[in-house]
């Protein structure tokens, strides 16, 4: 017996909220891979020693110029969700390794846009990505495989650092740069469990417009970018005793309205001699438990500098929470927090603080302290946007630094490494079953635009760059890659080009990562903005709300 059918009413069922839109499918797939493509484009032209600086302008005209990738990312405005998350991994990759962001997004980029290729041909997005995973987990394997173990001395640390530098601003004094990071290295680097370990808050960046980059200076203790604050204190203190203070030498106004009635001027004078004797009374109490230096978070009043420069204590304030750490542990200090309570084992130690004029500003040293560990590398430079490449440049060769000595093994640079594992990965592709092949071979395609890039840059002509590359990798010469300084095709290893092997596996793992994520989308939903009246609206309630309960209570 047939089954009556309920019949059709014709009307539309709202599911979304009114002004959502929704893509879904090939128009998501395709939407979310040309962002992401639109990115890498963007930055491949900065990748490499060769590679082009951006000049990026935010809304208030403030001007960055950098090829640092993580730093062109962050400067950006992206308002494409899938754009934003390749952003988020070159700063995932950034914080992890401290380099190899440019590298990242350009794989990544060029990884979506080979799978775009396979998904147009009818291979489900699911087969590329399985592709994608056993290629990748193999070419972690082939790179451990091919890495070169390091001993980690000093000449070793200056190649790969001095490598690291190649591709920045600063290249053409990269190797004073990385000799001043190798040292800071290894004045800071402990051992941990049996392990060397670098722990980069030892090593603080500070700096100061005036001189030349060759004027950068490393200084065994800690720089202050602070001045004494009383012109009758001591600028040179030696055998300091310090005391660390996360409290102000101040009287603190109330955090209520207070009002004070006042019947004679001697009341005046009463009340302030009061707040004068309280301010004595702790400079008193830091002097009787040995202190001549006194550095605080906080602020110090003017009658308490007074007290403190008759006691011939140096005084320097507003300073930098993560300095005052740093500070603590440098000099063996405890930070105080109530100056009452300050014992003598609670202040730090140094050979000598003293306040030097450094440019058209005064700097306070801390020098010949017990943890010889701390260390500052005190930047110089011609103009702000120079000093703050070369901060940049330096913190990123001090990851590499700390990279080598997490994980003391190198690959060869200038697209080396990437022909190499993209030549393993061909063979292993031959060998999987079905479809996923293609993804494989897709993605050995991508390694394979690396060093694209580099010939590019260095002005070769990409295709012959490519055939002359693997031919010399085919007859055994697996550090062959492109010399972009000299414009040819030259061996790595003679010329002291060589990446850390971690940076190279967290490169490979987070655009495989981003791919696979972008690549299993299809869907989008955005939710439509609210009306101008319904904000308005929703406001308005909100406020009678609050009104209604005040009449209640």
């Amino acid at each position: 017996m047939a089954q009556a059918q309920a019949p059709r009413t014709g009307v539309p069922v709202m599911i979304l909220k009114e002004g959502s839109q929704r893509t879904t499918g090939v128009d998501a797939r395709r939407s979310n891979i040309q962002a992401a493509k639109v990115i890498a484009e963007i930055l491949a032209t900065s990748l490499g020693p060769r590679g082009m600086d951006k000049m990026l302008i935010d809304a208030f005209g403030d001007v960055t110029i950098t090829g640092d990738g993580a730093t062109i990312l962050k400067e950006m405005e992206v308002q494409h969700p899938a754009a934003k998350l390749l952003i988020e991994v070159a700063k995932a990759q950034d914080a992890e390794v401290g380099d190899g962001t440019t590298t990242v997004v350009v794989l990544a980029g060029k990884l979506l846009e080979l799978g775009e290729e396979l998904l147009e041909e009818g291979i489900h997005p699911t087969i590329v990505i399985d592709g994608y995973k056993k290629a990748a987990d193999y070419a972690l394997k082939v790179a451990e495989e091919f890495a070169k173990p390091i001993d980690l001395t000093k000449e070793q640390l200056l190649k790969v650092v001095s490598s690291s530098l190649s591709s920045k601003v600063v290249a053409e004094t990269r190797d004073y740069l990385a000799g001043l990071v190798v040292e800071a290295a290894l004045q800071a680097v402990e051992t941990r469990d049996g392990k060397p370990y670098l722990d980069l808050d030892w090593i603080k960046i500070e700096k100061k417009k005036g001189k030349s980059i060759y004027e950068t200076q490393l200084v065994r203790g800690i720089v202050l970018d602070k001045e004494v604050v009383h012109p009758g204190m001591p600028k040179r203190v030696t055998n300091a005793k310090i005391a660390i203070l996360d409290a102000p030498l101040e009287i603190e106004k109330p955090e209520w309205t207070t009002k004070i009635s006042v019947t004679s001027p001697d009341q005046i004078k009463a009340f302030l001699d009061q707040e004068a004797e309280i301010l004595k009374s702790y400079v008193d109490h830091l002097a009787s438990i040995g202190a001549n230096v006194v550095i605080t978070q906080k602020g110090i009043d003017e009658v308490a500098q007074h007290f403190l420069a008759k006691k011939g204590i140096m005084a320097i304030r507003r300073v930098k929470r993560s300095d005052i750490e740093k500070l603590a542990r440098a000099t063996g200090a405890k930070i105080i927090t109530s100056i009452k309570d300050a014992k003598p084992e609670d202040l730090g130690t140094a050979g000598l603080v003293e306040e030097r004029k450094v440019g058209e500003e005064k700097m306070v040293f801390v020098e010949n302290i017990p943890n010889p560990r701390a260390v500052t590398i005190l930047v110089r430079g011609g103009s702000d946007r120079i000093l703050d490449e070369v901060e940049r440049s330096l913190q990123d060769a001090l990851h590499v630094a700390r990279d080598l000595f997490r994980e003391p093994k190198i690959v060869p640079g200038g697209g080396a490494f990437e022909i190499e594992v993209s030549r393993k990965v061909r063979e292993y592709a031959r060998k999987l079953p079905g479809k996923e092949q293609l993804a494989a071979l897709k993605f050995a395609d991508a390694l394979e635009h690396i060093p694209t890039i580099l010939a590019l840059t260095a002005g070769l002509d990409p295709v012959d760059a490519i055939a002359e590359l693997r031919r010399r990798h085919d007859n055994g010469e697996f550090s062959a890659g492109v010399d972009v300084h000299g414009g040819k095709i030259a061996d790595m290893a003679s010329l002291n080009v060589w990446d850390p092997l971690i940076v190279k596996k967290q490169v490979i793992k987070s655009a495989v990562e981003a791919a696979i994520m972008i690549l299993r989308i299809d869907d989008i939903i955005a939710a439509g903005a609210p009306k101008k009246e319904e904000k308005k609206g929703k406001k308005g309630g909100e406020e009678g709300e609050e009104k209604s309960e005040t009449k209640f209570d």
